[in-house]
């Protein structure tokens, strides 16, 4: 019994051509609501005017003002004396030097011993030690506490009579009883190893947040050519990491030339001591102190804006132009 062949399949129907010619509809971000634009202006506004108000506000005041003679009180009494000022200051103003070489002397001890102690400890955590959290919380612990708060921890530690360390040298048999904070000779040291024991922390944090993204690769291929510890990390670690490097070093001169907190608490308040001055303590002087120099001190504070500007921007172009060849 013969069966008739069966039909073919009929082919599938192909899409019409206008649906494969038709251009697609050009996209139209949709117009903002009045809630958004509300909320957009309020993100951006707010921060702005905050930033207008609380920065560049009072910045161009100090500006206007450090060409002034006034007494902050009444506003009749200001009086134009153009770069007189500037002129006393660098002239007949004696804590001016020894303010500025105290700052020199602030930026060159936080470079050279509390700096370096921080990546060195970022260095060995890094290692996967026993405990590491622990001694990472130990170490970072003064950074969360204000420079105010570390200056009263510090007060307590220098007291000649009942504190910490006069304590400990009566105990090694020692007499005498030495006045820290008192002493021209001392005072500065002291205060700089207690912004250096909260410094320390801060450094080691940054640096090793930047090992944490170091990729192992490369300690590996220096091990193989057969560098040791040492050498790897002068030689490949330090210069791959030359951003956090920047970071650090910006922080740090930064750090140095607004130390301004520690130095209050542990001075006593307004007045600077003697082998204590700071440029920002003669700024408060000048300006909150007893006889209120406004002029003065508005002088000062633009002397000090104009070398902070003049550090860190040298600092960064130098670098960037070295990266850019």
């Amino acid at each position: 019994m013969s069966s008739e062949p069966s039909a073919p399949p009929a082919p599938a129907a192909s899409p019409a051509p206008s649906a494969l010619s038709a251009p697609s509809a050009p996209y139209r971000p949709g117009r903002l609501s009045t809630g958004d634009r509300v909320f957009l202006s309020a993100f951006i506004g707010l921060p702005l005017l905050a930033l207008l108000v609380f920065v560049w506000l009072p910045a161009f005041t100090s500006i206007a003002l450090s060409f002034t003679t006034w007494d902050g009180i009444d506003l009749g009494d200001i009086h134009w004396t153009g770069l007189g000022n500037y002129t006393e200051i660098f002239t007949n103003y004696p804590p001016f030097w020894p303010a500025v070489r105290n700052n020199l002397i602030w930026l060159l001890f936080t470079a050279l011993l509390p700096t370096p102690f921080g990546i060195l400890l970022a260095y060995q955590l890094d290692k996967k030690i026993r405990f590491t959290k622990i001694y990472q919380t130990a170490i970072f612990l003064p950074m969360v506490l204000s420079l105010a708060v570390v200056g009263f921890i510090w007060e307590i530690i220098y007291n000649p009579d009942t504190g910490l360390l006069d304590s400990a040298l009566r105990a090694a048999g020692s007499a005498h009883h030495i006045d820290w904070l008192g002493d021209p000779d001392l005072n500065l040291w002291a205060v700089l190893i207690a912004s250096g024991w909260r410094h320390t922390g801060y450094i080691m944090i940054l640096y090793l947040a930047g090992l944490k993204g170091f990729d192992p690769a490369l300690k590996e291929a220096a091990a193989l050519d057969g560098a040791n510890g040492r050498q790897t990390f002068l030689r490949v670690t330090f210069p791959a990491l030359k951003p956090v490097n920047i970071i650090i070093l910006v922080v740090t001169v930064m750090e140095s030339l607004r130390a301004f907190d520690i130095v209050y608490v542990l001075g006593g308040g307004v007045g600077s001591k003697p082998g204590m001055e700071l440029l920002s303590l003669l700024i408060t002087d000048n300006i909150i102190g007893e006889s209120s120099h406004i002029g003065y001190g508005s002088a000062l504070a633009v002397v000090l804006l104009l070398v902070s500007l003049a550090a860190i921007g040298t600092f960064l172009v130098q670098t960037f132009r070295k990266e850019d060849r």
